[in-house]
């Protein structure tokens, strides 16, 4: 079969769900299916390595002023979009909210061709009452009528399913999570001088998005509480932590898989208090290298059985110094070897990309019926 996926940019924007698009395009192609990527040419393309790409010129003017990234796609993007669509047999689109999304869908349905959406995150309780409005907006406009007219919804997060549980599907919805790879991410030593991070102190990792639905405000005023603490932020965006001029903030930039990894190995707790997130990947990465986690209350049960390893928090991005306090006083709790040894185990038996591929290979064969 051939697929073509399509997800709002490439991985080089440095977010979860396009380093999980980009990493399920790659496993289609592993498994012997045609597989193509389109996404904004906002950011560097990947390389075409057994798989097609598709740079859609879009503008994004939302980004940088609110945070929420919206491409949206131009005559030229649309004409791409179209001939890549002819070209297909089943198109798999990441996230219903985006306007590259809603676009698909609708080339999609002219072109007869079934369409599955990939839903990572639901709605995002910004800061700004404005924001809030703009979210629900987009949601009731894009969401919604995607999720409704796909032909199958696959969810990576039990807790995303759950708040979108009221909208009608074609299909019973599918919950299938998404992968690790344990040939990087797994327990072992932590090199601490190679990110230049001290020695003597507590490790707090941060890796994502420094946007705003990541909990930035949070994390800052959680640095602020503990000055005792060193946390190392991997990642890039509109918002700099180095302006908080922090002594005990570390921005490592956005780093490769392999870096990551390591820097996974030299922490005590990976910290994202973010929200309106599914099961965002740095979770399951961290945990795969036995790493505890502090998170959003809604991050620690997209996974009922992964809920036992994960410490969640009420995370009120409106309220950020009342969640840096309930955050800061955990950051000294520690995990034991045995747990965290099950950890490991259990994001290696349970989080697999090629199982995940597998999956969405069947039910694309049977959207092509």
């Amino acid at each position: 079969m051939n697929f073509l996926t399509v997800s709002h940019f490439f991985e080089s924007h440095g977010g979860g769900i396009e380093r999980v698009a980009g990493r399920l395009v790659r496993e289609l192609a592993a498994a012997g299916h045609g597989s193509a990527w389109a996404a904004s040419a906002g950011d560097p393309a990947p390389a075409a390595d057994g798989f097609t790409v598709v740079e859609l010129p879009c503008v994004n003017p939302t980004e940088r002023l609110t945070g929420l990234p919206m491409p949206l796609p131009g005559p030229t993007a649309l004409r791409r979009l179209r001939r890549a669509i002819a070209g297909c047999d089943v198109v798999i689109v990441h996230d219903a909210l985006y306007a590259t999304s809603l676009a698909a869908l609708a080339l999609a349905r002219r072109a007869h061709k079934p369409v599955m959406v990939i839903q990572h995150i639901a709605a995002i309780p910004f800061r700004s009452r404005a924001m809030r409005g703009v979210m629900t907006l987009a949601n009731a406009l894009v969401t919604a009528p995607v999720i409704e007219a796909a032909d199958q919804v696959v969810f990576i997060s039990d807790t995303v399913r759950r708040d979108l549980a009221h909208l009608p599907y074609k299909r019973p919805a599918r919950l299938l999570f998404n992968g690790v790879d344990t040939a990087l991410f797994h327990p072992g030593p932590g090199q601490r001088r190679n990110f230049g991070l001290p020695q003597g102190s507590r490790v707090a990792v941060f890796a994502g998005r420094f946007v705003e639905k990541k909990g930035l405000a949070v994390l800052e005023a959680v640095a602020r509480l503990r000055p005792d603490v060193t946390f190392a932020l991997a990642g890039s965006g509109p918002i700099d932590p180095r302006s908080w001029q922090l002594g005990n903030v570390r921005c490592l930039g956005t780093l490769p898989s392999e870096r990551l990894a390591a820097l996974y190995r030299c922490g005590d707790v990976l910290l994202l208090p973010s929200v309106g997130e599914g099961f965002p990947l740095v979770i399951q990465e961290a945990m795969a290298c036995a790493l505890p986690v502090i998170c959003a209350d809604e991050s620690a049960a997209a996974d009922p059985g992964a809920a036992q390893f994960l410490t969640g928090v009420a995370v009120d991005l409106s309220r950020p110094d009342d969640s840096a306090k309930a955050i800061a006083a955990l950051l000294d709790a520690a995990m034991g070897p045995t747990q965290r040894a099950q950890m490991a185990n259990y994001a290696a038996e349970t989080y697999s990309w090629p199982a995940m591929a597998l999956a969405l290979a069947e039910i694309g064969a049977t959207l092509r019926r």
